[in-house]
């Protein structure tokens, strides 16, 4: 089975996703870090000298190169869900978790490289930033709220996230081996 993580900017899904592999030995794949290897770049130099567009189809690339994989815990960039019909062919291959986190909560995680290393964040002040990420969460949500599992962040922690997501992952496994 493939676990796709999708949710807003530094909500946890490389850090939970790496954890989850770990614990059952599927293989991990995070799309970004796909992407910067192929290009040979930083996601925000590549914002910058080939634009979010060209980014984008590199997105879709690195999602269709993942679903070679039967059994694959996959963390993806947080606007890829919302570009094209990226969010339904995630639904044709596998099952989509919403790590859902508030603007707050993500803030609270961001360190000062993660907000360097987002081409969207930089330059801003925490203000902004929080209005920033309220108004761009709002019309992202629509479109992770169509992940197969929801999981509000804020309800349990990232140790419990790992738990549930690698007994799910565990189980599916073993349905698709009998």
């Amino acid at each position: 089975m493939r676990l796709y993580l999708i949710g807003y900017m530094a909500s946890g899904k490389s850090t939970i996703g790496r954890r989850v592999a770990r614990a059952t030995g599927v293989p991990f794949f995070d799309t970004d870090k796909m992407i910067e290897e192929a290009e040979g770049a930083a996601i925000t130099d590549i914002f910058a000298y080939a634009g979010e567009e060209y980014f984008r189809k590199t997105e879709r690339v690195a999602l269709e190169q993942c679903s070679e994989e039967p059994s694959a815990i996959i963390s993806t960039g947080g606007g890829l869900p919302v570009w094209s019909d990226n969010q339904e062919w995630i639904s044709e291959h596998g099952v989509s978790v919403y790590l859902r986190r508030t603007p707050e909560q993500i803030l609270s995680r961001l360190s000062p490289y993660g907000r360097q290393k987002r081409p969207k964040f930089r330059g801003l002040n925490d203000e902004e930033l929080l209005a920033y990420m309220r108004t761009n969460l709002a019309e992202r949500e629509p479109f992770y709220e169509r992940a197969t599992l929801t999981i509000d962040c804020s309800k349990v922690s990232d140790e419990e996230i790992v738990a549930m997501l690698s007994a799910f992952v565990l189980k599916n496994e073993e349905r698709e081996d009998k």
